[in-house]
């Protein structure tokens, strides 16, 4: 299949998506509490004028705030990429090495630990996890006992754990905490909570994968050739190890939503995920719904990439799941 054909498919399959979306967003809006006169009448009639409103980006107007709501969340958005971008790399520069190196050296006994960290990671619930990470940078472990801290443990605490300080204004609504050191310092325990939800199953993934292709015959022909270790790891081995890891980290997209919430509640960080829930406490129902529609959105945006990483890494992929 060529290109054109797999983003022709991929495009169909989009608008697919986006109506379903749109269909889900359409009943959800006449069920919350709060529902007007605008629900009233045959539904097969208001779905088209429904559809006509988002076409022209009209999501209504935030009860609370008083604008619209796409600008309220186009206004809370960068806080929350922001986040997910720094939960990601976080994931990404750990995971990666981690699962080559425990794939190499299987019974090293840093391997073996890192292993067992991450199965023990996985059943860590990511709310209990930035609790636990607050208490230690934040707080001190000698707030957690009646005796002062000993050694080194003592000089922990101190780092910020509440809110996005005072982030640097790029344009617009953009902020951005990369541009000072206070803003990485409120960033940071966001950003490794949001990674340590991520980032066990990433290990364990790579692990296996690499143990899969290390054990294949045309790694067996490398070594043979007198190619250098770490040439074959990271360019033969490690690149038919990303395909499920990638596409992986398009699945685990839901799921990083989900933590965005927990995490950002936890921190109190001013993303959409405390957004979304102050406006289900408040009732806001246009902020409700038009949430949901930005995150299918953007979920959907970001699972297309992922496809098209996967054809690039495998050209045989004709789709999520599939083989040519």
């Amino acid at each position: 299949m060529s290109m054109t054909r797999f983003l022709f498919k991929r495009l169909l399959q989009a608008v697919g998506v986006l109506l379903a979306i749109s269909l889900i967003a359409f009943v959800l809006r006449d069920a919350l509490p709060g529902a007007d006169g605008a629900s009233s009448g045959a539904a097969w009639r208001r779905y088209p004028q429904f559809l006509g409103e988002l076409l022209r980006l009209d999501f209504g107007t935030s009860s609370f705030f008083h604008r619209p709501a796409l600008e309220v969340v186009l206004g809370y958005l960068p806080a929350t990429v922001e986040l997910v971008l720094s939960g990601s790399l976080l994931t990404a520069l750990l995971a990666v090495p981690l699962g080559i190196y425990s794939a190499i050296k299987p019974h090293a006994t840093v391997a073996r630990l890192i292993l067992r960290l991450a199965a023990l990671g996985v059943s860590l619930p990511v709310f209990l996890t930035a609790i636990l990470l607050i208490q230690v940078f934040s707080l001190g472990l000698s707030s957690a006992t009646t005796g002062a801290s000993t050694g080194w443990l003592a000089g922990l605490g101190g780092m910020p754990a509440y809110g996005r300080g005072n982030p640097v204004p790029l344009w617009g609504n953009w902020a951005t905490n990369f541009a000072s050191w206070q803003g990485l310092a409120y960033l940071a325990l966001p950003a490794l909570s949001l990674a340590a939800g991520m980032l066990p199953l990433f290990v364990r993934l790579i692990h296996t994968e690499m143990r899969r292709v290390l054990a294949s015959d045309y790694i067996r022909f490398a070594h043979a050739r007198g190619l250098s270790p770490w040439r074959i790891y990271a360019w033969h081995a490690l690149k038919n190890a990303l395909l499920p890891v990638v596409t992986l980290g398009g699945i685990q997209l839901g799921s990083l939503m989900a933590y965005t919430l927990l995490v950002e509640s936890v921190f109190q960080w001013p993303g959409v995920g405390l957004m979304f829930l102050d406006a289900v406490e408040r009732g806001d129902r246009p902020l409700i719904v038009t949430y949901l529609l930005v995150a299918g959105v953007l979920f959907l945006l970001i699972n297309t990439l992922v496809d098209l990483c996967c054809r690039l890494l495998d050209p045989r992929v004709v789709a999520p799941g599939g083989m040519q």
